[in-house]
């Protein structure tokens, strides 16, 4: 069973720009990353999906409800961490907790006294007087209490350190050991690519690139930097018309570039110069999202 389907799903907002047409499959038990920069429509998506605003067109399923007629069964199977956290004025973070699970009608306080401990949340201050982080941990805790099906995180680690940051992805790697699927959306790749088993990339409300972390890491590219003595740098020019070459960066007797091709011909070609240093490795997440994003498609 798929968790998310998406079929040609569309929001406009006049002539602002949402999504178009986006088709994707979120396979239940994964762990997904949603990597886009600010305004690529991450946030138009999930709220579409969680049926907090209609869409123009297209259809979508959330563990296997429509998001047009059953938001009511989507929203009790999920927890929601928003990119942005509001809560009512005047409450403490205890109350907060009770009234979040009084609402789905469950008894969350075991599992929501274990989050408190490991999150370093003190239950009896109010919310208003709350850190950033802090109040990112209430949101945390609000989405992991009722221990739901799907968790759909919106831009989760903003304002949490990096100590916490671990222990919120040892959290959800738990849950997901669990059965419970997640949904991250973020516009750090290095998450996504530590923690997800996969990923799409979203650019002007449009799913350019979607797989297996680890098809997209090895994708046949090779990330090239080479050194060169200072009485040859004239070869770099030579070495820079390659084909097979994209995103490249020439330096004072340096050359770095992404190169997809024959490997042996690239070792023939760097094999004919003088070289002081030499690095080839495999492209990180965000030099393989830099390409889409920058041109639009692949260079």
């Amino acid at each position: 069973m798929n968790a998310v389907e998406i079929k040609k799903l569309t929001k406009n907002y006049g002539k602002a720009r949402g999504i178009t047409e986006l088709d994707l499959l979120v396979k239940e038990g994964d762990i997904f990353g949603f990597i886009g920069p600010n305004g690529a429509g991450k946030s138009t998506t999930i709220r579409t999906l969680l049926g907090l605003i209609a869409p123009t067109s297209g259809d979508a399923k959330v563990l296997g409800f429509d998001i047009r007629t059953q938001t009511t069964e989507i929203l009790a199977e999920t927890g929601y961490l928003p990119s942005e956290i509001n809560f009512y004025s005047g409450m403490k973070v205890k109350d907060v907790l009770r009234y979040s699970a009084d609402i789905r009608k469950k008894n969350c306080d075991e599992k929501a006294r274990k989050l408190v401990e490991r999150l370093d949340l003190d239950l009896n201050k109010k919310v208003d007087d709350l850190s950033l982080g802090n109040r990112k941990k209430v949101g945390i805790i609000t989405a992991l209490q009722h221990s739901p099906k799907l968790l759909i995180l919106d831009e989760p680690t903003s304002g949490l350190d990096p100590l916490m940051q671990r222990e919120f992805f040892e959290i959800l790697k738990e849950e997901n050991d669990n059965g419970t699927t997640v949904f991250l959306s973020s516009h750090v790749l290095s998450e996504v690519q530590t923690h997800c088993k996969t990923a799409a990339f979203i650019r002007d409300g449009r799913v350019l690139m979607h797989d297996e972390v680890s098809k997209l890491e090895a994708a046949g590219a090779k990330k090239v930097f080479i050194k060169i003595s200072s009485d040859s740098e004239g070869a770099l020019d030579v070495l820079s018309q390659m084909k097979g070459l994209s995103d490249i960066e020439k330096g004072r007797g340096t050359l770095s570039f992404i190169y997809q091709g024959d490997a042996s011909t690239l070792i023939c070609e760097l094999a004919k110069y003088k070289l002081q240093d030499v690095s080839i490795t495999e492209p990180s997440l965000e030099d393989i999202f830099m390409r889409f994003y920058e041109g639009g498609e692949e260079k």
